[in-house]
């Protein structure tokens, strides 16, 4: 048997595959309940609209959507998205937009093109996996500033600051993954100045933002940025479809210039065929009314799972607000390790994503989880927190 393992690379050494992405290997078994994955809801999908432009663009334009497309990506669809990023998030008019193959192309090609072997990158605590394995793929170290009610704690990033120099910041803002947190317009303002002082780049993650079903919108990070310091990525994924695999990137030209390169070296450019199903419906419907439907069925099924965590979990647990996003965190006075409750709870058909794996230090054990409830019916949201509380109950009274 070889012994692969010496052969690694020693950036490849360090990952560990996605807390999530493993979870959904138990999802296949039958009668399974999760909350484990970010998956919008099927019922969001307008496969009838999709369907049809489909057939429309393979029949009248095969050729271009079946044929190579330029990295930065297609024409029509880059206009609209800066049309679109004009209204949402003040994309700079010199900044490079890159049409990237899913949001998680983008972080990736921020540290590909950013990060070097033993860089720091300052990230929320918890945060995102994906973007914590691009940074620490690419040889950077990861290091998380706490967050409470309003974001990440700007005073604890200063002390972090004032000892440490980080190249990068990575955010999710606004209704944060895991938390569901949004960073509050003073933070995001402190943010700025701090960025400028001492002097290092923000990476705002912003695939929930348009997913508000309570509270006043706040602005980006990258609207408030005048100096070249914000990098913006967003994506269709969570607002129209995560299949399509289209996301976006709006960042300062030099830099965003030579993500293109990199992402030359990934996958050439992103399929023009998804590019332009995107770009034709947007073109034919108005996405905002899709965008409110959803927000109106994810505030429903936020509240539900609130109410039933609060009706059926032991008193220990308590839980952030959101007012927008897909997750809900929640922490517990009583410690224990969330990954063995996790197991205990797949015993009895539930999934959810444990703490541990969503932290920027490896190796960290915790009591917090992440809970999904955009893509359980109500139905199951009632039943899957009444076995999550009964396994809970087990726990903390041990």
């Amino acid at each position: 048997m070889l012994d692969y393992e010496k052969m690694f690379s020693e950036r490849a050494k360090p990952l560990q595959g996605s807390a999530i992405r493993e979870t959904f290997k138990v999802l296949a078994m039958p009668g399974m309940i999760s909350f484990a994955g970010g998956a919008p809801a099927p019922e969001t999908f307008a496969i009838k609209e999709l369907t049809e432009i489909a057939t429309d663009v393979l029949t009248n334009q095969g050729v271009m959507a079946l044929q190579y497309g330029i990295t930065e990506g297609y024409a029509p669809l880059k206009e609209q998205v800066r049309e679109r990023l004009n209204r949402i998030s003040s994309t700079k008019e010199d900044d490079e937009l890159i049409i990237t193959t899913g949001g998680q192309q983008g972080i990736a090609l921020a540290a590909q093109a950013l990060v070097n072997e033993g860089d720091i990158v300052a990230t929320e605590n918890p945060s995102f996996i994906g973007g914590l394995n691009s940074y620490r793929s690419f040889g950077g170290n990861t290091v998380g500033v706490d967050m409470d009610n309003d974001g990440m704690d700007m005073d604890k990033l200063e002390e972090l600051l004032k000892t440490t120099k980080i190249k990068l910041l990575y955010t999710i803002a606004t209704f944060q993954n895991p938390t569901g947190i949004t960073m509050s317009v003073d933070r995001r303002k402190r943010l700025i100045e701090l960025a400028d002082k001492y002097d290092f780049i923000i990476l705002e993650d912003n695939p929930y933002g348009e997913l508000r079903f309570s509270g006043e919108p706040v602005p980006t990070i990258k609207s408030l940025d005048n100096n070249g310091r914000v990098i913006y990525c967003g994506s269709f994924s969570k607002i129209m479809s995560p299949g399509l695999r289209i996301g976006f990137v709006s960042a300062p030209k030099t830099i965003g210039e030579k993500m293109v390169v990199c992402k030359q070296t990934a996958d050439v450019h992103t399929p023009v065929f998804t590019q332009m199903l995107a770009s034709e419906f947007l073109k034919r419907y108005n996405i905002d009314d899709y965008i409110a439907k959803s927000c109106e069925l994810y505030g429903r099924k936020c509240k539900l799972m609130q109410d039933k965590i609060a009706q059926y979990f032991p008193d220990c647990i308590t839980t952030t607000k959101p007012e927008g996003g897909l997750f809900i965190w929640c922490s517990s006075s009583v410690d224990f390790d969330s990954s063995e409750v996790q197991k205990a709870a797949i015993a009895r058909k539930v999934a959810f994503v444990p703490g541990s794996g969503l932290m920027p230090q490896t190796g960290v054990k915790t009591s917090s989880f992440r809970l999904n409830y955009s893509n359980s019916s109500e139905e199951k949201i009632d039943e899957g927190m009444k076995i999550l509380g009964e396994v809970l109950k087990e726990y903390v009274t041990r």
